[in-house]
């Protein structure tokens, strides 16, 4: 989507659930629709304080700002009065949010209406392809459409800006500038000789069980940690509060907390260790672009339902290993079956350079499908 005389508008809204996955995704997507396509975009979150610890920039006191070319809004909720000058040419609800009953009414009254999407979560599940761009017809002439990301070229693919590999080669080339990045955390030349892991989970993961493993095996592990991840099982490993700075090695383990960091650090985070645990749906999308061996904590559902969707994205994906498998089931509580984590762990670290292999061949699968904002923008264009 090209500059015009008339820069084309989008407004995005955001509810913030996963503390930092709506928003990280919904940061990334604005950034990338304004730097690469041109486009102006208002950002709505209803959460500056999770949205400033990924983006120290923000202003939670702000009702308007304007951060790396991006109009952000502090949502308030349902209320608000709205005319149709003040509606954008796109207007995106991420995951279903419900945009306010004011400015849908506006949508209404806007000549042309705009071009509405449902941004939906991302799964590997096969139904996710028959759902992918189909339309819903919505009161007063209005036409919502569904936009999926996904695994597969008959999906929206992932996010993926359009630097990000050069960058990350760059980076992992240069064993100074991975030096440097981990030393300023206070990774020491010992530490960074390790297996270097971090880990970014929900409070329910088994990592007091991981932490015992890895504190007896005969193989140095850096476990890398940010604050608040994990919080009770780190204290109880450290002995004290776990703050940024602190850490201890007991046994074969040192884990080391570090503090929230902003997204481009995130990703070099990633870069430079050799396994890593995810959540969510961001730092999801951001491991398998780290193209190095990971372990996902899917958000939990009701019913169990986020073990279909894990089942699914493990049966997809060429990155993986039976010794994957069963780590990642167990990290999930999916597998059914008591995990001796001491076995599990000294099965998958066998496989990490088979993974770490395979993992590139996944990445040039999904690179084959497009990037999400370009795929977005190319459908826009067919239906407005």
């Amino acid at each position: 989507m090209d500059h015009q005389q008339t820069q084309t508008s989008l407004a995005l809204f955001c509810k913030v659930v996963d503390n930092y996955g709506d928003i990280g995704i919904c940061w990334r997507l604005a950034r990338q629709l304004e730097q690469e396509h041109g486009i102006a975009v208002t950002l709505w979150v209803d959460d500056l304080h999770s949205f400033r610890r990924i983006c120290p920039e923000v202003d939670v006191d702000l009702e308007r700002q304007l951060v790396s070319g991006v109009t952000v809004r502090h949502w308030r909720g349902q209320d608000g009065v709205f005319s149709a000058q003040d509606v954008a040419d796109i207007v995106i609800e991420f995951f279903a949010c419900d945009l306010p009953p004011g400015y849908i009414q506006a949508m209404a009254e806007r000549a042309p209406h705009p071009v509405w999407l449902n941004l939906e979560g991302l799964s590997a599940e096969a139904w996710v392809e028959g759902c992918h761009a189909l339309p819903s017809t919505q009161p007063r002439s209005l036409i919502k459409y569904f936009f999926f990301p996904g695994f597969t070229s008959r999906t929206g693919g992932l996010l993926l800006e359009s630097g990000l590999l050069r960058q990350r080669q760059a980076f992992q080339q240069d064993a100074g500038a991975m030096r440097a990045f981990l030393g300023q955390f206070g990774v020491t030349p010992a530490e960074m000789t390790a297996t270097k892991v971090s880990l970014f989970c929900y409070p329910q993961a088994p990592v007091t069980e991981l932490f015992a493993a890895w504190q007896a095996g005969d193989k140095a592990i850096t476990c890398l940690v940010p604050e608040g991840v994990a919080a009770d099982a780190v204290q109880a490993f450290l002995g004290q509060a776990a703050t940024a700075g602190v850490s201890a090695t007991r046994g074969a383990l040192t884990v080391r907390v570090l503090p929230f960091v902003p997204q481009p650090d995130y990703d070099k985070l990633l870069w430079a260790c050799d396994l890593n645990f995810v959540r969510g749906e961001d730092s999801f999308v951001r491991a398998q672009w780290a193209a190095k061996p990971f372990i996902w904590h899917i958000y939990p559902q009701d019913k169990d339902l986020h073990h279909v969707k894990l089942n699914a994205f493990l049966q997809a994906t060429s990155a993986k290993t039976s010794s994957l498998v069963t780590f990642s089931l167990g990290w999930n509580g999916a597998a059914g079956e008591t995990i001796d984590w001491n076995v599990a762990w000294r099965r998958l670290d066998a496989d990490l350079p088979e993974i770490a292999r395979l993992s590139t061949d996944w990445e040039q699968q999904l690179l084959a499908n497009g990037d999400l904002a370009a795929n977005l923008c190319k459908f826009v264009e067919t239906v407005k």
